[in-house]
């Protein structure tokens, strides 16, 4: 098959280690992506610093509140722990399958790079990062962490038994919010769930366009996913209702929260996000997909995280 063949013509290079070796498992995680899904778990956990906060006695309406940093670089650490196990995990996992599709032959356990054994032991150690610091923002957080934790191992294996693995990552990715919230208050949100879903359709809806690069690989190698089983065109129209199911969830998630006009133009920003994203790939026409991907969803996130914290301080969320 071909992509073995691409496999063969790659020569195995040694594990690295020491300081080589962190870097190595730093490119297997791409670290770089944790600003997909960091800046809405700050959407949610300096929301939740204004307009929930019983320990303090802030009104419903964020009458007022402080930016507690310490709970701020908890969040950050458990986001990037929690992913970075998440990541590993994947790469481990799907290693078999990554040497078999000639775009991710050259990845690092694949070749060799990085060794399983030091992929786990990255991945065990991010665990236990994200273990800790969960248990030191509240025993809520402690409790629910393992649950966090099942939908990271389970999305790898879900491409070998589901046509809809990216539903399972947009779960696991919707855990963020959640999460968030959960660190501040210590206690359930509906409205962080309405932001959790919002972000595991975006997500999911991004990962859709994304996977349609190996639609041929994943046909010849029996790889499941939406284009593999219905096509290119049928997983765009799929991501754009996953986007536009998004920004209604925003909406509804700026009403329940009271957001300003700020948040709201935010909103309008990522709509127009969302158009240009779909403007770029086309059933015939993928030459864009890497832009539409990486570019305009690391915008995504980033441009609504500075309309919230724009907005949020003009509500009166002080430093």
């Amino acid at each position: 098959m071909e992509g073995v063949r691409a496999v063969t013509a790659v020569a195995p290079r040694p594990a690295a280690g020491g300081t080589g070796g962190v870097r190595a498992f730093l490119r297997v995680v791409m670290i770089e992506h944790s600003v997909f899904a960091l800046p809405f778990a700050y959407i949610a956990t300096l929301t939740a610093m204004l307009v929930d906060r019983p320990a303090t006695g802030a009104s419903p309406s964020g009458s007022g509140g402080i930016v507690e940093w310490d709970t701020l670089l908890l969040v950050t650490v458990c986001m990037v722990g929690l992913r970075t196990f998440a990541m590993a995990a994947n790469r481990i996992i799907d290693r078999e399958i990554d040497a078999r599709n000639p775009r991710t032959a050259r990845r690092e356990l694949v070749t060799g790079a990085v060794s399983v054994r030091a992929g786990w032991t990255g991945a065990l150690i991010a665990l236990a990062v994200f273990l800790g610091s969960a248990a030191l923002l509240n025993p809520l957080c402690l409790a629910l962490a393992p649950l966090a934790v099942v939908p990271m191992v389970v999305y790898p294996y879900g491409k070998r038994f589901t046509d809809f693995p990216h539903a399972i990552l947009g779960l696991a990715q919707a855990m963020g919010p959640v999460g968030g919230w959960l660190a501040v208050t210590g206690a359930w949100s509906w409205e962080a769930v309405v932001l959790g879903a919002a972000v595991g359709l975006w997500i999911g809806g991004f990962d859709l366009i994304y996977a349609c690069q190996d639609v041929a690989a994943d046909r010849e190698n029996g790889v499941r996913s939406v284009p593999a089983r219905f096509g290119i065109a049928g997983a765009l129209a799929g991501a754009r209702v996953c986007h536009v199911l998004t920004l209604a969830l925003l909406a509804l998630y700026a009403a329940l929260t009271d957001a300003g006009p700020l948040f709201w133009t935010g909103l309008v920003v990522v709509a127009g996000a969302f158009a240009y994203e779909h403007s770029l790939v086309r059933p015939t026409d993928l030459s864009r997909l890497n832009r539409a991907f990486f570019t305009v969803n690391g915008f995504v996130g980033i441009s609504l995280f500075v309309f919230t914290l724009a907005d949020l301080t003009v509500r009166g969320l002080g430093v």
